[in-house]
Formats: C-alpha cells, structure tokens, sequence
C-alpha cells in the first residue's frame, strides 16, 4: 500500500495539472513567438555579419589572424557582461521595451559598423553590438514566462530558440551574397536599417500581461502555480548565485556556448583554409549544420515537454538533455577534428549543432523553472552570461590555435574536452529549483 505521507521520488514530480489558454491568449502566444522568431533571426544575422566579411575585411584593413580572433570575441565579452544587468532590467521593467529597446541598439551598431576605418573602430561598434543583443534572449525567456502554462513553455522556448540557428544558416547565403553584390560595408548597413524597423514594429504590437485587460480564467492560466509576481529586487538577483543549481546553469551553458561559437565565430575561415572552399561555395556549404540546428532546436523543446507529460519534474526535464546532448556534442566535435573529408567533417559538425541546439532549448527552457516566476529573466540572463564567457573565450583561443598550429583539428578537440567538463559540472550541481530569499532550495515534491 503507497504510504500518503512518502516524499515522491527525487527525479519525478507529481502531475501538473491541465491548463487551457483561451482563444486570444493563443493569438497573443502565436503573435509573441512570430516576434521572437523574427527578432533572433535578425540577432545572429547581424552577430554573424563579421564571420562572414572577414575574409574581405582582413584583406581590406589588414586584421592579422589574431587579431581578428580579439575583434570576433569583442562582442562575445560585452554581451556576456551585459547580460547581468540586462536580465535583471527585463524583470523590473518588462518585456516589451527591452524587446524593441535592444533591437534597436543592436541594429544602430550594425549601421555604424559600415562605416569603421581601423581596428579599433571596429572593437567599439562590436561591443555596442554585444551591449544592445544582451536583452534579446533573456527577453524571450520572460515572454514564455509570462503569456505561456509551465507545462506548454518547452516547445515555446524551442520555437524561439531555433532562431539562433535558423539565422545563421539564413547568414551565410544572405550576407555572402550582400557582400558581393554591395561590398561589406553596405552588408552590414542594410541589415542594420531592416533592424530599425523590426524594432518599431516589435514595440508597436508586444504588450506585458500586465498591459493587457484579462479575464480572471486568462489571469488563472497565466499565473500557473506561482503566486508571487512582484518585479525583481537586487537582493533577490543577488540570492541566485548562493545555489548549486545557478552555478551548475552557468558552468553547463559555458561549454555549449564556447563550442558553439568555435563554430559561429570560424566556420567559415575552417571551411575555406581547412578544406580549401571559396567563398560564394563557403556561405552556402556553412549553412548546412546550421539547418540542422533549427530541427535540433525545435526537437529540444518538444523533448522537455514529453519528459514533464512522463513525470520528471520540471527542471529535471530540462537537466537530463542538457546533460546528454553536451556529452554528444563533444563527441562529435573531437570526430570532425580527425575528419578524412570535407563531406565527413560538414556531417559531423550538423550533428553537433543539431545537438548543441537541442541543448540550448533544454536550457533556456530549464530558465522558465529553475527560479521563481519574478526571476525568470534574471537566472536565464545569468546563465547566459556563463555561456558567453565560454563564448568569447573560443574565438580568442581558436585563433591563437590555429594560428600557432597551422589547422583548426587542436582547436576543436579543446572544444571536446570542454563540453565533456560542462556536461560533467551541470550533472553534479543542478538539483533543485532555486527559491530567491529563503536561503534554501525548494523541494519539488
């Protein structure tokens, strides 16, 4: 006989129960993720624009290998520094004007940066870039948060998230042929002028939920089982990093990020020194992986849906995935690296991308439980910043690599290791939901 007092085991959580959006919640849930979508798209476009230009842009200003590491990992630094305070504003001031405010930031370095003359120019339009992108995903986190049930934010957070790789496989066909066609200085104004107006458009149709009149059964779905909705306090921000499971968020996103961005920041220059591509060839062979990552994205997200529908708790849902995927990953990254062929490298590197794109939905889905709902922005924020400290790190540490080796195969089993380490860290600390200001974690019995 089940004893009715017995604790539920540690990996499961008892049934979430059913929750059903009305018909304008379902519009407004269709209409945000459109936006988000449109928005991410446009975020790796515009962060891919210096990947993409960099073989006419080194040749142009005379950017040594090296250098052009610094200038790629530019960005990378001030977005993960700005995503501290980014996420905490996304909190205390809602989504929709960090939404458009950021994209209209961004979209403005992009414009400037046709116009750079030298090296550092260029580094002060790229940190102005990584400063106005900060807001973008933490913003999605707290959209899903806000206008989706717990139970249904899995496949919403992998619906945005596969803008990451849906932009960079739209990168290199597009901004290879902008390049061409106009020069590099105009690919990087044009998309900074499409930019300008997204974000219009974004701060015209997105509202907060609290900018919007309610019925009391839409205020009931949306409020989930939290209860609690007051804005963010810095000392609630500042509890966060007192628990295993947000370090445990940073040193996993750290791995994913840091491979990923060996791949976003060089695949290009990979594919045309490694295997000797040109360029109108390169933009197209570089979007293969990144088409797989849309699917790996999407899949992600369903992933952790079905696990919670199966009884694992909320954030355990999202940890096993992490876990395996990040394990795959390094896998498939030290394989491209002993590659005999071009075709064999390409098919390993869509494996890992499709995997670190199962990943990314699996983390930035583990966002909208690990915290309580307040601080949904703020814990995804802070992890993303342990992401993109793995991020700027390997462009730097890629180019100095391959510029001391002469290949890109060391740098890519250093990405191995890496993930395998970020696996390993995120399977021993992240454990239980994070509860801000109660100096302990919270069962999810």
């Amino acid at each position: 006989m089940n004893d009715p007092g017995a604790s539920s085991p540690p990996l499961m959580a008892q049934p979430i129960a059913p929750a059903t959006a009305s018909p304008r919640i379902r519009r407004i849930q269709r209409a945000a993720l459109i936006l988000l979508v449109v928005g991410g798209v446009i975020n790796y476009v515009d962060r891919a624009t210096l990947a993409i230009g960099l073989p006419l842009i080194r040749s142009d200003l005379h950017f040594s290998m090296a250098e052009s590491g610094f200038l790629l990992s530019a960005f990378l630094w001030a977005y993960a520094f700005a995503q501290l305070p980014a996420g905490a504003l996304v909190d205390r001031i809602g989504a929709r004007g960090m939404l458009s405010g950021g994209l209209g930031l961004w979209s403005l370095a992009q414009v400037l940066g046709g116009f750079v003359g030298n090296f550092w120019q260029f580094i002060v339009v790229r940190v102005l870039l990584g400063v106005g992108e900060s807001p973008q995903f933490p913003t999605c986190a707290r959209v899903v948060s806000d206008w989706f049930h717990r139970r249904e934010r899995g496949f919403a957070t992998g619906v945005w998230n596969c803008s990451s790789s849906l932009g960079t496989a739209i990168a290199a066909p597009l901004l290879t042929f902008l390049m061409l066609q106009l020069g590099w200085r105009w690919m990087f104004a044009t998309m900074g002028l499409v930019g300008l107006a997204i974000a219009a458009v974004a701060f015209w149709l997105h509202r907060n939920p609290d900018q919007v009149d309610l019925t009391s059964e839409e205020r009931a779905y949306l409020a989930d089982d939290q209860t609690e909705t007051k804005p963010v306090t810095w000392q609630d921000w500042k509890d966060l990093f007192r628990f295993p499971t947000t370090w445990g968020m940073i040193l996993g996103f750290f791995g994913t990020v840091y491979v990923l961005w060996i791949y976003n920041a060089w695949l290009p220059q990979y594919l045309a020194t490694e295997w000797h591509l040109s360029i109108a060839r390169t933009g197209w062979v570089a979007a293969i992986p990144y088409v797989f990552g849309v699917g790996g994205s999407l899949i992600g997200g369903r992933v952790c849906d079905a696990l919670v529908r199966r009884g694992f708790s909320p954030l355990m849902s999202r940890k096993w995935p992490i876990v395996v995927t990040l394990l795959g990953t390094a896998l498939f990254t030290v394989l491209a690296a002993y590659a005999p062929t071009s075709t064999i490298a390409v098919c390993c590197i869509s494996i890992s991308l499709f995997l670190l794109n199962c990943n990314s939905s699996a983390a930035w889905a583990m966002a909208s439980v690990a915290a309580t709902k307040s601080c949904t922005a703020s814990i995804g924020s802070i992890q993303n910043f342990g992401g993109y400290l793995g991020g700027a790190s390997a462009p730097i540490v890629t180019g100095l690599i391959v510029q001391a080796t002469g290949s890109f195969k060391a740098a890519l089993v250093v990405g191995g290791l890496v993930g395998t380490t970020a696996a390993i860290a995120h399977f021993i600390l992240v454990q239980k939901p994070v509860v801000p200001g109660e100096g302990r974690v919270r069962s999810e019995a």
